[in-house]
């Protein structure tokens, strides 16, 4: 009996040992690049924004936010990432405000409704790939590039709700005369439950898609397919601290490949022209093996000119590569 303790007991020791992390089917799927985040800022809480409606927003994650950006914004994001790979945004937003009228038609400071569009650029590739034949001999260097650009137009028809709608065209180029275009939209709403409570939803990537033609590299051998985009439906709360301390968020994501995906992230003004931020991203309820992002990060403003600038940082964990990742983001409203 006690053999066979020792050699049961060495069986499921070494099982464990041996069991390879459980994957998930949306780590290989289309449209990695709308999934990232977007620049420093979102990044360096977790990306938890969908229902975040204060300070610089973005509307790559709820179109619904585009009334609640102050002013004209322009933002510009560079990362430093590992293995040649690069990930780059440009957004541009306009607020338009409709005010009400008195009883004789004169225009009033009371705002009545509020509207804004958005037009927005990730690029995203990777340099420097090494080809070789046959024979192991090198050959040239490749790359390969994967654009997104959409336009976001939201509308605030009341004091408590938001609606609005992004279309988004992807580009890919993945290898020589390998190319491909998908087109698709994202809806989303913000909905103030009270002045320091709001919700958000969000619903993206409806109806993208990739068609794959491979003929022109192989001929009769080359085949057609459709690559298809996760439907990813989102729900968010943002809280307010009191004495304009900061603000705390999370959102809960499930996707149709299979994935529920928990975010969180906190803003704390210290002072007022500087903040500090933090968060956690990819924390999978249903796969324990994937390995969360832990992300930090800081926000400078200052207002030059007339001008308000501002500089935010974002540090983010990359479990599966060699070095983490680097966000600038510098903004300025008009």
């Amino acid at each position: 009996m006690r053999w066979k303790f020792i050699l049961i007991s060495t069986l499921i020791f070494s099982i464990e040992i041996l069991a390879q992390p459980k994957t998930s089917q949306i780590s290989s799927s289309p449209g990695a690049i709308a999934r990232l985040g977007f620049a420093a800022r979102g990044m360096a809480m977790g990306n938890a924004m969908t229902s975040i409606a204060t300070g610089s927003v973005n509307s790559y994650y709820n179109p619904a936010l585009n009334p609640f950006v102050d002013d004209n914004l322009i933002q510009l994001s560079y990362s430093f990432l590992a293995l040649d790979r690069k990930l780059n945004f440009v957004q541009l937003s306009k607020t338009f405000i409709q005010y009400r009228r008195d009883s004789y038609g004169n225009k009033t400071d009371e705002i009545y409704s509020k509207a804004g569009v958005t037009f927005g650029l990730i690029n995203s590739g990777v340099d420097n790939i090494d080809g070789r034949d046959n024979s192991g001999l090198q050959t040239k260097t490749y790359s390969t590039s994967e654009n997104l650009f959409f336009l976001s137009v939201g509308i605030n028809p009341s004091e408590k709700l938001s609606i609005g709608v992004t279309a988004k065209y992807y580009h890919y180029s993945l290898f020589d005369r390998m190319t491909s275009t998908a087109v698709g939209f994202d809806l989303g709403f913000i909905y103030k439950i009270f002045d320091n409570l709001t919700l958000g939803g969000f619903i993206g990537d409806i109806n993208s898609k990739y068609r794959w033609d491979s003929t022109p590299l192989y001929a009769e051998e080359g085949n057609n397919f459709y690559d298809y985009f996760p439907v990813l439906k989102r729900i968010g709360l943002s809280y307010l601290l009191p004495k304009d301390l900061g603000i705390v968020a999370m959102d809960f994501e499930t996707t149709n490949f299979g994935t529920k995906i928990f975010r969180a992230g906190t803003e704390i003004n210290l002072i007022e022209f500087f903040k500090i931020r933090a968060g956690i991203d990819r924390f999978n309820i249903d796969n324990s093996d994937m390995i969360p992002k832990i992300s930090f990060g800081f926000g400078l403003n200052h207002t030059l000119i007339n001008k308000f600038f501002e500089l935010n940082y974002a540090f983010v964990t990359e479990p599966y590569a060699p070095s983490n990742q680097h966000i600038i983001s510098i903004g300025v409203r008009l």
